[in-house]
């Protein structure tokens, strides 16, 4: 009979400061036999930890600025890298974008903050602004 060879799994999401404390990796029936290839994460685990340390903490906010700056990118309003053109404007990919904004005003309604909800109102009655300017346009 063969002998099962186990895996180890190693949790590296970070954020949470449990995980910093238990860094201890869950194993299954078998252990890795001594000289047996494993894979090293260390650059692509360094570049993850400072991509972690560049974003900007994810809160509310955060989020409706990044489906904000999404929808304006598809009205052709803004462009990807900071020395290139505007893309040509992409109305049903901005509309769903509007939609799905319109959605979370819905759905989150009487759960966010005075300013959040401000907030996703001011974005929302621009983004339809600049929509129907790009329509009249096109």
């Amino acid at each position: 009979m063969e002998e099962e060879k186990g895996f180890t799994i190693v949790d590296k999401r970070h954020g949470r400061e449990e995980d910093e404390l238990e860094q201890q990796p869950a194993t299954t029936a078998a252990p890795p036999q001594a000289g047996a290839d494993q894979a090293d994460a260390g650059p692509v685990a360094d570049a993850g930890e400072r991509l972690a340390h560049e974003l900007p903490a994810m809160d509310f906010a955060t989020f409706l600025i990044s489906l904000s700056t999404s929808a304006l990118y598809h009205l052709g309003l803004v462009a990807e890298q900071e020395n290139e053109p505007p893309p040509e404007p992409d109305l049903p990919m901005a509309r769903q974008t509007i939609d799905l904004l319109e959605m979370l005003e819905e759905k989150t309604r009487g759960n966010l903050s005075d300013d959040e909800e401000k907030l996703l109102e001011s974005m929302l009655y621009e983004l339809r602004m600049q929509f129907v300017e790009v329509q009249r346009r096109s």
